[in-house]
């Protein structure tokens, strides 16, 4: 049973999952910059956008986390599950993460930042 709520804990999580976020979104930058469209700019400003609203994002995750005394930290990881040390306020939880769990939810956040975030605005943190 944990002792993080789950207000605490979504927000834990995005601390792993933004930055993976931004580490793919940069590679795709990367990508984009050789290829041989003809048209570039608009793709790379889309990326670089997207980048931008994430980094903001994970900002004010940080903040919370910092404000709140809460960190995560990564233990191990093999070919199927990543083990996360979640730290609240003084207690210590384990969390193994499914790989395919967390690529799945990462392309999810992608698809949410890179389109659906211009219809509706996601409040993480109230």
């Amino acid at each position: 049973m944990t002792r993080i709520p789950e207000k605490d804990r979504d927000i834990m999580e995005q601390a792993i999952y933004l930055p993976m976020v931004l580490t793919i979104l940069d590679r795709d930058l990367i990508v984009v910059e050789k290829s041989a469209f003809k048209l570039k700019k608009p793709y790379l400003e889309l990326i670089e956008e997207t980048m931008k609203a994430i980094q903001r994002e994970l900002a004010l995750v940080k903040s919370y986390m910092k404000q709140n005394s809460l960190r995560v930290e990564k233990v191990k990881q093999d070919e199927a599950f990543t083990m996360y040390l979640f730290l609240y306020r003084g207690y210590e939880e384990h969390h193994n993460y499914f790989n395919p769990r967390i690529r799945n939810k990462v392309q999810e956040l992608m698809i949410h930042y890179l389109f659906k975030r211009h219809r509706q605005t996601p409040n993480l943190i109230k």
